[in-house]
């Protein structure tokens, strides 16, 4: 890690730290949202990290950008950060200017006038869309917004556009897919965050709770269950590491793969962070839940496993290798 990225987390990290506790991501229950946090991190200059210094940036690389996103994660940050930095990053990969005014984004297969379940819309001035042949920016102002949420409690309304696009920018097969990879990374990065905490809580929650006068994470079961989740969390971490390492030539297999094996994680992270926890874990009282919240509904937005899914087999059936090799070997091994 260069030093530059290592002090922009240590900061990233404090701000998040003195400013989000338990009662800050409740807020979401009520309606409301991080609004301080959100104006710090923007008087910090953390909300333009890699937007280019020509259009009021505060420059850096998308990997700097990035790594944040599992801080964000971790924290549960009630704010649409990832969203609105990561809409903007998919602006300057198709050569367009970044929005400086709160921005969501959007997926679709085809454009429509209606768009289902858009993260933070009613907080949001625009949003992008990814088509497969189109990227578009539709201002929000006189747009008719549902407001509906995730099982986590965060914003996904329901938007009706009601006005022209302000940006339409034509999409070559490449460039989806790359924009595809992008969005992923991010998902899969923020979730090893909430993958990181869930993991955390557990193991802490397993040393001051006691049955029979001792701790349960003496018992052999529960033992069990940290190890598997022990196992989870650091293949995750090892892929979001290996992402953030080659965020500039994402590899589809690299991605692809990494993002089928986040299913298993949150299944596994999920289900033993709440055996061990018990009833108490889904409880108000207790914070697991706004984790393991966020794991299964990021698991099922954006880019799920089922694109992936088809975007792998198409690659083993282009491939000259048998698949096996495909799977295993290095490239410059699979190129030889």
């Amino acid at each position: 890690m260069s030093e530059m990225k290592e002090m922009l987390l240590e900061v990233v990290e404090k701000m998040l730290k003195d400013k989000v506790e338990k009662e800050d991501v409740d807020v979401l229950e009520q309606g409301q949202w991080g609004e301080d946090l959100w104006r710090l991190l923007e008087e910090n200059g953390m909300i333009n990290i890699a937007v280019p210094e020509d259009q009021d940036g505060a420059g850096g690389d998308k990997e700097d950008l990035f790594a944040v996103y599992q801080l964000i994660g971790k924290y549960a940050a009630p704010i649409p950060f990832v969203e609105h930095t990561l809409a903007n990053v998919l602006l300057n990969e198709v050569g367009e200017v970044a929005q400086q005014t709160l921005t969501t984004l959007h997926i679709a297969s085809s454009v429509e006038a209606t768009l289902p379940f858009v993260p933070w819309a009613r907080h949001a001035e625009q949003v992008v869309v990814v088509t497969p042949e189109k990227l578009i920016v539709y201002p929000l102002a006189d747009a008719r917004v549902k407001e509906t949420t995730n099982i986590a409690s965060e914003p996904r309304d329901t938007v009706e556009v009601t006005t022209a696009p302000a940006i339409e920018v034509a999409l070559d097969n490449a460039t989806y897919k790359q924009l595809m990879k992008l969005i992923t990374a991010a998902t899969l990065i923020k979730t090893s965050g909430a993958i990181d905490k869930a993991f955390d809580l557990t193991v802490r929650f397993s040393k001051e709770r006691e049955q029979f006068g001792r701790p349960i994470h003496r018992f052999q079961l529960v033992q069990q269950h940290l190890a598997l989740m022990a196992g989870e969390q650091a293949i995750m971490n090892v892929a979001a590491e290996n992402i953030l390492a080659t965020l500039e030539a994402l590899e589809t297999n690299d991605i692809g793969y990494a993002r089928l094996r986040l299913e298993d994680a949150n299944r596994v992270i999920a289900a033993s962070a709440h055996q061990v926890h018990a009833a108490i874990g889904v409880t108000d009282e207790h914070s697991l839940n706004q984790y393991t919240r966020r794991i299964w509904s990021w698991r099922d937005e954006l880019v799920k496993a089922d694109y992936w899914k088809k975007e792998l087999v198409q690659e083993v059936l282009a491939s000259t290798t048998d698949i096996w090799t495909a799977l295993t070997a290095s490239k410059q091994t699979q190129n030889v």
